[in-house]
């Protein structure tokens, strides 16, 4: 059973959070969804869910690691999908990582494009960062966040990158 969508004002737009019985589950781009026109009452472990993950989001839309991330639930992935997230959670603020290269930590040399699909299937972006994922030469690649959300993620945390 999940929440109602719940808004996150940002200077960016509205991110629209959506929370399990165990954690954040899904997190859109602004413009992606239309954010619901009043947040529904929160209470209890929600409301705290919930503050988390606001502070989080707002921290690292200024370029800065979070102090503290709300549970994560990734169960609506498969096995492979996991092992993805798993590895973009380790990805420094600041620092990216190759699709070949997080392939081969996952013992699966030549899965450079299951890795980007299983990035582009992330239901958390930003806070579980696919954005730090680059094409090989630290080219941007695709992004499920729509045209200038990579680069822009990207461009707060300082990172470098070459356009496609």
């Amino acid at each position: 059973m999940t929440s109602s969508p719940i808004g996150i004002p940002t200077p960016y737009g509205i991110f629209v959070a959506t929370y399990s019985q165990t954690g954040l589950c899904r997190l859109e781009f602004p413009e992606k969804v239309i954010p619901p026109k009043t947040n529904p009452p929160l209470t209890g472990l929600a409301k705290r869910w919930h503050n988390t993950t606001t502070r989080a989001l707002g921290t690292m839309l200024l370029g800065q690691p979070p102090r503290n991330l709300p549970p994560l639930d990734l169960s609506g992935g498969t096995d492979f999908q996991h092992s993805v997230w798993q590895q973009l959670l380790e990805i420094p603020l600041g620092q990216t990582r190759a699709y070949g290269e997080l392939a081969k930590r996952l013992g699966k040399p030549g899965a450079s494009r299951a890795v980007g699909s299983a990035c582009g299937a992330n239901p958390i972006p930003v806070i579980v960062p696919c954005h730090r994922v680059l094409a090989a030469h630290g080219r941007i690649g695709g992004f499920s966040g729509g045209p200038g959300w990579k680069q822009r993620l990207l461009n707060i945390e300082g990172t470098p990158f070459i356009e496609s």
